[in-house]
């Protein structure tokens, strides 16, 4: 799908992936971003973006945003995945609920592009390399299980209802904008406390980070240069990063040199992959490669965090 002159809506445009999008969509197309500022703020959506605030499991939001001349929808509005522990059916019932009314409301009005962006949740603990025909999906958190019925409910969609769907299962995205993190919540806590950093889980935890930048632009290629049906692909660095090392690349940044203390276990939090391994062949064959690796990633976000600080 050619990414200009159209008319495209951004779900959740104002958050940390979302907003970046939007802003990058915005140079060509007509855009309108949907958000209800749950995890979003306002100031984040491009200036030559249209905003509307509003909540994606109302049928009538859903009708006033997706109208006959829209060309695609970007959906990335979703509950987060770290109210993961308080409201596991408020979010699994909000997300599925939200994806399938933007579904019902495409084929009402004759949109059929869609792009969604799901996670490497999906996989569940693994334990080894997961391309994207990696089986059987076993998530261990909410949050992978709801991600994993929505891309389930796209398939329909797209092998029944002749939708083209781009499904974009993530790694550990990082940017300078708002959005929950290791990256930024170290910046913050060593901000607070230059002497001791708390980590959670054992620092061990290892994955892929990937710059936001590096995120959308991998996205708009692939829409630019699939069409089958369900075209689902691993967004991710070649490399990962343990979590001890993000601590250090950090503290580096920040001129400091912290005792690390740990809550312990394997897992950050419940629900955590402690280790994610994430092949993106399918994305290298298509002829996009990452100019950052995980670990510069990692210290990019920070020097823009602290950098925004002073």
């Amino acid at each position: 799908m050619d990414l200009s002159g159209k008319r495209l809506v951004v779900t959740g445009g104002a958050g940390l992936i979302g907003s970046v999008l939007a802003e990058r969509l915005a140079d060509d197309n007509d855009v309108l971003v949907v958000d209800d500022l749950s995890n979003g703020v306002s100031e984040s959506v491009p200036d030559a973006a249209t905003f509307m605030e509003g909540d994606l499991t109302d049928p009538a939001v859903v009708a006033d945003v997706i109208t006959p001349d829209v060309d695609a929808v970007f959906h990335l509005a979703a509950a987060d995945k770290y109210v993961d522990t308080d409201e596991p059916r408020e979010q699994f019932e909000t997300n599925s609920r939200m994806t399938h009314t933007i579904l019902e409301r495409m084929q009402e009005v004759g949109v059929s592009n869609v792009a969604f962006t799901s996670s490497c949740t999906v996989y569940g603990e693994a334990g080894e390399p997961t391309p994207e025909t990696y089986g059987p999906l076993e998530p261990i958190s909410v949050y992978g299980a709801t991600k994993l019925g929505e891309e389930a409910l796209l398939s329909v969609y797209g092998h029944t209802h002749d939708f083209t769907v781009w499904t974009f299962r993530f790694a550990n995205i990082v940017g300078p904008r708002f959005g929950a993190g290791v990256v930024p919540d170290f910046v913050e806590k060593l901000t607070e406390d230059p002497e001791t950093l708390t980590i959670l889980g054992n620092g061990k935890q290892t994955k892929s980070y990937m710059h936001v930048t590096e995120c959308v632009d991998a996205m708009c290629h692939v829409v630019e240069h699939t069409d089958e049906p369900v075209n689902t692909f691993n967004l991710a660095t070649q490399s990962t990063t343990s979590v001890d090392r993000i601590a250090d690349i950090v503290s580096e940044e920040m001129g400091l040199d912290p005792d690390y203390e740990y809550t312990g276990g394997e897992r950050g939090w419940e629900g955590d992959v402690s280790t994610v391994l994430l092949p993106i062949d399918e994305l290298l064959n298509l002829g996009w490669e990452n100019e950052l690796s995980s670990d510069e990633s990692v210290r990019k976000v920070a020097r823009q965090l602290i950098d925004r600080q002073e």
